[in-house]
């Protein structure tokens, strides 16, 4: 019997100059604001926070009681005992085994944060870790949650994604008890029913304004409004004003309140800061009537009396301090909660002091709470500021929104979000405030400032992977430049690109190409045919279209951009570099690798002249030019250059820089197409490592660093130590990408090739048909990528002996590469070679003969005489000699094939082992077993080594070395290889594979042979 091996894809990453646009690898985009770089797959240049990775939680131990309360407990606090009370004996219980909860419900303003707060405070002491999350919706959870693990491991968690340190945190909330968790403002009981279900044996403090039915064993409180007496006594405590005038005046204002908390609290603030009396205050409060707030406020009687509060406050601040007024107008249009103090003073230093002072009146009328680093607005005051802005008419109103948009604008200048790693912390804080204060802008009345802001963020969240969220920031922006500046601005054209860039990270290249093509028209007749920004246009829709496998479409639109770029710039400058790299890639895609060369050497060379050979962009041209070595078979000149670039880069960005990560994964990808696999797994697990720890445990990039880790473990036959990896593989990328990406689809084929590997073709197969339904869906019916879906499922139904499903998917495949590469292209011969094998299967091997003579042909052309590929198609040729009875035409490519595969590979790789076992079966055909037999001894050798005794390969290889014994009459041996086999075959396959079957029906031919009964 004889084999070759199934191909892994194997994802070498090309990387991308920071000057200009640029792409670089078949899905990656360009973008015209310093992106740095689009994470969209496999051919993604990443820029990222060094960080170290997570330590196992159970491990980590405070050294002291961690406390993260959002501010102190009020020393006046009444009329509340009973609830307390209510709270502190649901949470005595110290149960190690299940979550306890509590939740506290109420109004807008009933005290529910206070009580939460009251209770933290004094029952601290029980406690190791208590903790304060603002929960009004799952990210912010997750945020909160993250700010946990970055207090207990600040170095791990500083540069995680929210997402991955707040996993952490919930495996330690698990490995430990003795700690509450308060839940403030739960608006969703699913959200707490996700939280729970994570946790196990400590205390759970839930406040929520929802009275429904909580999750999990969760006791209610309900909070009620507060006593007459106890709201009167409240304001005459926090005033300092008990005598009975006071009391009486308390009790009115009390009335006219509602008995609200919140309100009661900032009125008592006001007496107190102005110095006038219950009385007093209670005919100011008389002069604003409650009906009047009451329809302002929509009916929401919180609300309403929040308004009428801020509205009498506004008269003493307009007179003694304005700009806390206008302060208190610029935070009612962010998030309310975690505003970063360095935000509000514009970066001016004498604006940040008086921004401070203005906090710290504010902060004096209860109407902030602060920390050194944040301020919080309640959302009810935000929405009593917001309607007493619109009333005063609009210039007002503008004026606090456009304060506070130019505030953000000004925190977020002056910082590459992509690039500017260390600013990233500011960056994630201000997402959730871009957010917010876009809502305050109506379709239509969007400014230019506003479109700025969106677009920085929408670069920020898309190097954290977060490319939906990107996209629908970056939607807004191109709609606002388009509003503003007119259809026919190059500014347009610029969101325009950008907007394509996300849907082609989205794997919706179709949606992206209009949006290219417009880019593209605006600026050629805005700026001229011949502009080098015309040359960036032009670029980014070869991009899009190489994405959508019509690299044809895209190689003159490079050839322009290229020609541009030299006219304006000159022919040495670094544009020119970059135009050079993507029309060579371009090339490769064409499978016109030798036409790439030299356009990567003549960038290479001007690079290295503009910026030095040590710089970083040098790094990623040689790596560049590595790939097209490769490409071109040349592994061995590719080899000098990944480990130079390697270098160049580890010395320029630090060793844990994710850019390091991916010139690791381009050197391994090298030592794998030498067949040293050995040799980059190292690389692999410390590339892995590094992505994770940058980027996040749940980033694409690191699916594709496990992907590639996999491989080579699949590469060393340790297809069981690929299995996991490619699941999880799998899992990140459909959960980041969504389940249709075409990245999804190849994870579903590398998982279902390592099934095919393990000998559970069954279990292959529904993942082979659905990666052909995404494929075909996304990408066309004739893209090139749909051809490999068809040979992946192909090989799947021939691994099941069902060739005659095969044959039509291989037809289909070939004509569609046919139709879409050229006559000479590399992968054309993969569908040639798996075409003519299926032929020979189904025992049409005349049929298959002249396939596989011109699969050889064009490998040999493309790859050179050495190639290992090369060895593989002399192996197939031979086969089908061998099975059209000519085995003497065989013997010398067999012969061949054998030196290349071991000039090329490792002696003990197991490619050699199938040359071996191949040329053995050909001495066998001639009749000359004797030397046949030491070479199937050896691939048994080296087949177990690899792969593990009880693996199907090892069973073909038993069966062959069988067979030889008999021919040699060795009997014993024989039967011993034989029912090794089986046993192997049973084990691995199951009684009914056609494997199996064969295997049986040959041993009892054997036993029959030597009168050994059945």
């Amino acid at each position: 019997m004889k084999s070759d091996p199934a191909a892994f894809e194997e994802k070498r990453v090309s990387s991308s100059l920071a000057a200009h646009v640029q792409t670089h690898g078949d899905r990656s985009p360009g973008t015209d604001t310093n992106y740095g770089v689009v994470s969209t797959g496999d051919h993604a240049r990443i820029t990222q926070l060094q960080a170290v990775p997570f330590p196992d939680p159970a491990a980590v131990k405070p050294k002291a009681r961690v406390v993260g309360l959002p501010r102190p407990a009020t020393p006046v606090f009444l009329g509340r005992a009973s609830a307390l009370k209510q709270v502190e004996r649901a949470l005595s219980v110290a149960d190690e085994a299940v979550v306890v909860s509590q939740a506290v419900i109420g109004m807008g303003g009933v005290g529910k944060s206070e009580l939460a707060l009251q209770y933290a405070e004094r029952a601290r002491s029980r406690y190791d870790l208590v903790w304060w999350v603002t929960a009004e919706a799952p990210e912010q959870i997750d945020v909160g949650l993250a700010e946990l693990a970055r207090n207990l491991v600040s170095d791990a968690a500083r540069a995680a994604r929210t997402e991955d340190a707040a996993a952490w945190a919930y495996g330690w909330l698990r490995a430990h008890s003795g700690w509450l968790l308060v839940l403030d403002n739960v608006t969703d009981p699913a959200h707490t029913a996700r939280v729970l279900g994570r946790l196990e044996g400590g205390h759970v403090l839930i406040t929520s304004r929802r009275d429904v039915r909580w999750p999990g064993r969760a006791n209610t409180v309900r909070l009620d409004l507060l006593a007459p007496d106890a709201s009167a006594e409240l304001i005459t405590t926090i005033t300092g004003r008990t005598a009975p005038a006071d009391h009486k005046a308390a009790l009115a204002i009390a009335e006219e309140l509602g008995y609200l908390p919140l309100a009661l609290d900032q009125a008592a603030a006001y007496i107190l800061q102005t110095g006038i009396t219950p009385a007093v205050y209670l005919g100011r409060l008389r002069r604003r009537p409650a009906r009047y707030y009451a329809k302002a406020a929509n009916g929401d009687k919180a609300q309403a009396t929040i308004a009428r509060l801020w509205d009498i406050t506004l008269d003493t601040l307009t007179q003694e301090a304005p700009d806390a007024v206008a302060l208190a107008g610029v935070l009612a249009h962010y998030a309310p909660d975690d505003i970063p103090r360095s935000v509000l003073g514009g970066g001016d230093d004498e604006a940040t002091e008086e921004a401070d002072e203005a906090l710290g009146v504010l902060a004096s009328h209860s109407m902030v709470d602060r920390t050194d680093e944040v301020v919080t607005m309640h959302r009810l005051t935000q929405a009593a500021v917001l309607s007493q802005l619109h009333r005063a008419g609009n210039d007002a109103a503008d004026t606090a929104r456009g304060t506070a948009l130019a505030r953000l604008d000004d925190a977020m200048t002056n910082s590459d979000p992509a690039s500017d790693v260390g600013d990233w912390p500011l960056w994630r804080s201000l997402v959730p405030h871009a957010e917010t204060i876009t809502r305050h802008y109506p379709t239509g009345q969007q400014p230019e400032q506003l479109g700025r802001i969106l677009n920085g963020t929408a670069i920020f969240l898309q190097a954290q992977g977060e490319y939906q969220r990107s996209h629908t920031m970056l939607t807004t922006a191109a709609a606002i430049a388009e509003e503003v500046l007119g259809s026919d601005h190059p500014t347009v054209a610029i969101g325009l690109g950008n907007l394509a860039g996300t849907y082609r990270a989205l794997g919706r290249a179709g949606e992206a190409l209009p949006l290219e093509e417009r880019a593209l028209a605006i600026a050629e007749a805005a700026l001229g045919s011949n502009h080098p920004d015309v040359a960036i246009r032009l670029g980014n829709l070869a991009s899009t279209y190489r994405a959508l496998g019509r690299a044809g479409e895209a190689l003159p639109l490079e050839e322009r951009a290229l020609a541009i770029a030299e006219a304006a710039l000159g022919s040495n400058h670094p544009d020119v570099a970059i135009r050079l790299g993507n029309l060579a890639s371009t090339y490769r895609a064409l499978g016109r690798a030798g036409e790439a060369l030299p356009l990567e050497e003549r960038a290479l060379a001007i690079i290295e002249a503009a910026l030095g050979s040590d710089h970083p962009d040098v790094a990623t041209l040689l790596g560049n030019l590595a790939s097209t070595y490769s490409a071109l078979g040349r592994a061995g000149e590719a080899l000098p250059l990944d480990k130079r670039a390697l270098t160049i880069t580890e010395a320029a960005l630090g060793p844990d820089h994710p850019t390091v990560a991916m010139l690791l994964g381009n050197l391994a990808s090298t030592y794998r197409a030498l067949g040293r696999a050995g040799e980059a797994l190292p690389l692999e697990e410390r590339a892995l490592a590094i992505t994770e720890a940058a980027l996040g445990s749940n980033h694409p990039d690191v699916a594709i660093r496990m992907g590639n880790l996999a491989s080579t473990y699949s590469a060393l036959g340790r297809a069981g130590q690929a299995l996991p990896l490619f699941e999880r593989a799998l899992a990140i990328t459909e959960a980041a990408l969504g389940p249709d990406h075409p990245d999804v689809a190849i994870r579903l084929e590398n998982l279902a090739g390592t099934y095919r590997d393990l000998g559970r073709a069954g279990e292959a197969l529904p993942l082979d048909k659905r990666a052909l339904a995404i494929t075909e869906a996304a990408l066309g019916p004739d893209h090139p990528d749909v051809a490999i879906s068809l040979g992946n499922l192909a090989s799947t139904y021939s691994a099941l002996g069902r060739a005659g499903e095969a044959l039509p998917l291989e037809e289909r495949a070939l004509a569609i590469a046919e139709a879409a590469l050229s006559p000479d292209h590399p992968d054309l011969a993969i569908r040639l070679g798996n075409l003519a094998s299926t032929y020979r299967d189904l025992g049409r091997a005349a049929e298959a003969l002249p396939l596989f003579e011109r699969t050889l042909a064009i490998t040999e052309a493309a790859l050179g005489p050495d190639h290992p590929t090369v060895a593989i198609s002399l192996g197939n040729l031979a086969s089908t000699y061998s099975a059209l009875g000519r085995a003497g035409e065989a013997l010398p490519l067999e012969e061949r094939a054998l030196a290349i595969a071991e000039a090329a590979l490792s002696p003990d790789h197991p490619d050699v082992a199938i040359r071996l076992g191949n040329l053995a079966s050909t001495y066998r055909d001639l009749g000359r077993a004797a030397e046949a037999l030491p070479l199937f001894e050896r691939t048994l050798a080296i087949t177990e080594a690899a792969l593990g005794p009880d693996h199907p390969t090892v069973a073909i290889s038993l069966t062959n070395l069988a067979g030889t014994y008999s021919d040699l009459g060795r009997a014993a041996e024989a039967l011993e290889a034989i029912s090794r086999a089986e046993q192997c075959a049973l084990a691995a396959l199951g009684i009914g594979h056609p494997t199996t079957r064969s295997l049986q029906k040959y041993a009892g031919h054997l036993k029959g042979l030597f009168g050994v009964p059945e």
